[in-house]
């Protein structure tokens, strides 16, 4: 899943010997390409999709980049089309040297991207490792990137580590200039809306499920990649052009092969500040999807990737599994299922726990 808890660093001792997926295909990327990495990073890691004008900007930028004396590396999975199905860009920089990066080469992996409908068969691992394998054999040993909570695992594979969180500033051209023009204002203090979009805040979104057993006992998926959220909704982060529905719909049948039928019914809006976990705030929706029978609950299939068992138990008994913040939303679901009002849990923020 894309767009996204830490901002690892790697420094690669000596060549990796990960195999790549027999099924992948990976090349190494060239100018050419640039349109179609740019387009992946457009559609499924930002925010916001690129207008027209910014994929060309970003496209007649990346492309000399991606000749063989420019500072971008990228290893591709061409699709039968011909298209771009995979990609992992990185960007080279030079740094002050280190006794772990003597020559003084870094580089950012900016982008990883894969389409939807060529997910789950190991691109996203075959270009990353294929990626790290070429700069290393250019003599980068110090990396660095973002990474989801649904990617975190992955990247630990390759050597990533969490390291303090990022800080970014965008300066503006004109600094004076006021940096949140009243609406409809376009004088001195209006700017595109790329420009603005980088003032506001930023988030994630997810959406999930709160189901319990026939005795209202709750229902949650036991973690296999997050030891700080061991215990969990069914449900997780929105895809770019989702809705929070359509998300925890998805989300349901990848994680237990469920697929609730709706009408939507909201349980509870969940907002987290960011901190040492994920240095962005998170707001979610929090549905209802009912009580399951003891058959359905056995029939619960799951992705061994993310979870290793389903686990049903009276709403006490979870408090000394989960993180205290985690059965205050835990309990606020169940009361809000109970009484038929809304719950508004804004104190899931991401702390040291």
């Amino acid at each position: 899943m894309t767009e996204p808890t830490e901002t690892p660093t790697h420094t690669l001792p000596g060549p990796r010997t990960a195999p790549l997926p027999a099924t992948a295909a990976v090349r190494a990327a060239v100018p050419s390409d640039a349109e179609g990495i740019v387009r992946l990073r457009s559609s499924y890691v930002l925010s916001e999709p690129l207008s027209e004008e910014w994929v060309r900007r970003c496209t007649d930028e990346l492309a000399p980049r991606l000749a063989p004396a420019g500072d971008a590396r990228a290893c591709v999975i061409d699709a039968p089309d011909g298209s771009i199905a995979a990609c992992a860009l990185g960007l080279i920089h030079p740094v002050l040297p280190a006794p772990a990066y003597p020559r003084g080469l870094a580089a950012r992996v900016h982008v990883v991207a894969t389409r939807p409908d060529a997910r789950r068969r190991g691109h996203a691992r075959a270009v990353v490792s294929a990626l790290l394998d070429r700069l290393h054999a250019e003599h980068v040993t110090l990396f660095e990137l973002h990474a989801s909570p649904e990617a975190a695992p992955l990247y630990r594979e390759f050597g990533f580590a969490g390291g303090p969180a990022l800080m970014r500033m965008t300066r503006l051209e004109e600094p004076a200039a006021p940096s949140r023009p009243e609406k409809g204002e376009r004088g001195a203090g209006w700017m595109p809306p790329e420009q603005y979009a980088e003032t506001v805040l930023k988030a994630t979104a997810f959406a999930c499920f709160y189901f319990t057993d026939e005795d209202d006992q709750p229902l949650q998926l036991h973690s296999v990649y997050s030891p700080a959220h061991p215990w969990q909704l069914v449900g997780g982060t929105m895809d770019p052009g989702e809705r929070p529905w359509q998300t925890a719909v998805r989300e349901c049948g990848e994680e237990t092969g469920i697929t609730p039928a709706g009408p939507p019914r909201l349980l509870a809006t969940v907002y987290g500040l960011p901190g040492a976990e994920w240095p962005y705030s998170t707001i979610g929706c929090v549905f209802d999807g009912g009580r399951l029978t003891a058959a359905q609950i056995r029939g619960i299939v799951l992705q061994p990737e993310e979870h290793d068992e389903v686990r049903v138990l009276p709403l006490a008994e979870w408090e000394a599994l989960m993180p205290p913040r985690d059965f205050a939303r835990l309990s606020a679901l169940a009361e809000a299922r109970r009484t038929g009002t809304a719950a508004y849990v804004d104190t899931w923020d991401w702390g040291d726990e």
